[in-house]
C-alpha cells in the first residue's frame, strides 16, 4: 500500500504533433527579437523623457505658462506611448508567444489575466486615442499662434490632425462594435451546443 502512495502519478501525456505542426507552433518564437526590439525603444522613450524633464527644470524659470505645459504634454505624450509599448509586450508576448506565469506575484497587471487578441486591440485602440487626443490638444494651445511665423501649424494642418482623431475614434468603436457582435455570436453558440 505505501507502495502505492509513494509511485509518481502518470504524468497526463501530451498530444504528439507532427514535425510539419511544430515547425508551425515553435514559429511563435520569431516574434521574439520584435518583442525585444520594443523594450528597446521603451529605453529611448525614458532617455528622451529624461532629456525633456531636465529642459524643464532648467529653464522653468525663463519659459511661459503655455510653454511649460506645451512641454508637461509632450511629457505626457510620451508615458502614454510608454503605457501602450508595455501592453503590446507583455501582452503580446502573453498572447503570441508564450505565457509569462505571472499568476500569484504581487506586481501582476490586472488586465493581463483576462488579456486575449480581442482585449489587446480594445486596450491598443483607446491607447492611441489617447495619444492623438494629447497632441491635439498641444495643438489647439499652439493654434492661438495660427497665422504668424511663431506657428508650427496651419489651419489644414489642424483640420488634419482632427479629421486624423475622428478616424481613430470611429475605429475604436468599430474594433469594439465587431467584438461585441463577435462575443455574443459565441454566447449563443454556447447555449445552442
Amino acid at each position: 500500500m505505501t507502495s502505492e502512495l509513494n509511485a509518481p502519478s502518470a504524468a497526463p501525456s501530451q498530444p504528439q504533433i507532427g514535425p510539419f505542426a511544430q515547425l508551425i507552433f515553435g514559429s511563435r518564437w520569431l516574434q521574439l527579437p520584435l518583442y525585444v526590439g520594443l523594450i528597446i525603444a521603451q529605453g529611448v522613450y525614458v532617455l528622451l523623457f529624461l532629456k525633456e524633464l531636465w529642459h524643464l527644470v532648467v529653464h522653468s524659470f525663463d519659459a511661459s505658462e503655455q510653454q511649460i505645459m506645451l512641454v508637461v504634454l509632450g511629457l505626457i505624450d510620451v508615458v502614454m506611448i510608454s503605457n501602450l509599448l508595455v501592453m503590446v509586450i507583455v501582452g503580446g508576448y502573453e498572447t503570441f508567444v508564450s505565457r509569462l506565469n505571472l499568476s500569484g506575484h504581487p506586481d501582476e497587471p490586472e488586465w493581463l489575466s483576462h488579456v486575449n487578441a480581442s482585449v489587446l486591440k480594445i486596450k491598443l485602440a483607446m491607447a492611441i486615442i489617447g495619444i492623438s487626443s494629447i497632441s491635439l490638444l498641444r495643438t489647439f494651445i499652439e493654434a492661438g499662434n495660427l497665422g504668424t511665423t511663431r506657428s508650427n501649424f496651419t489651419e489644414s494642418g489642424v483640420m488634419w490632425q482632427v479629421l486624423i482623431h475622428l478616424t481613430f475614434i470611429i475605429s475604436a468603436i468599430g474594433i469594439a462594435w465587431v467584438d461585441r457582435l463577435s462575443e455574443n455570436g459565441h454566447r449563443k453558440e454556447a447555449r445552442h451546443g
